[in-house]
């Protein structure tokens, strides 16, 4: 009886696991590679100091990259509009806490990517070490 409850516990944890990836399945959105950093001691990236500021990174990704401080941490995103195609939309913009697209006007949070369509946001990992952020695939 004990081995069938350890075999139990066992299993329950093996499933409760996650390995914590970001799903970035997108048709609209090729996979480009992205791997850059910034310093927000920079005057053009000042701004991510404070919580709820954004910047578009122009370059990087589809359509660039928008780097958001969400508080608890830094977002990163495509610029791209993740539900149209890549040639019929300039890059989002950024108003407020919402990245907007150009075609449809659909709004994407900054905080989680959600929106009210299909697609989520692009996302990219970011790590943080003092004022260098570092933005990467």
């Amino acid at each position: 009886m004990k081995k069938i409850w350890l075999l139990i516990l066992f299993i329950s944890v093996l499933f409760s696991c996650s390995d914590n990836e970001i799903n970035n399945k997108n048709p609209y959105i090729p996979n480009y590679t992205v791997n850059f950093t910034i310093d927000m001691n920079l005057p053009a990236y000042s701004n991510l100091k404070y919580v709820s500021n954004g910047v578009i990174i122009s370059g990087y990704g589809a359509k660039g990259v928008i780097i958001f401080n969400a508080g608890n941490g830094y977002n990163a995103f495509d610029a791209a509009c993740p539900n149209q195609a890549l040639t019929s939309c300039t890059a989002m913009t950024i108003e407020g806490i919402n990245a907007v697209c150009s075609c449809d006007d659909a709004e994407y949070s900054l905080f989680s990517g959600l929106g009210g369509k299909e697609y989520p946001l692009k996302q990219y990992r970011v790590e943080v070490s003092g004022s260098v952020i570092h933005v990467y695939n």
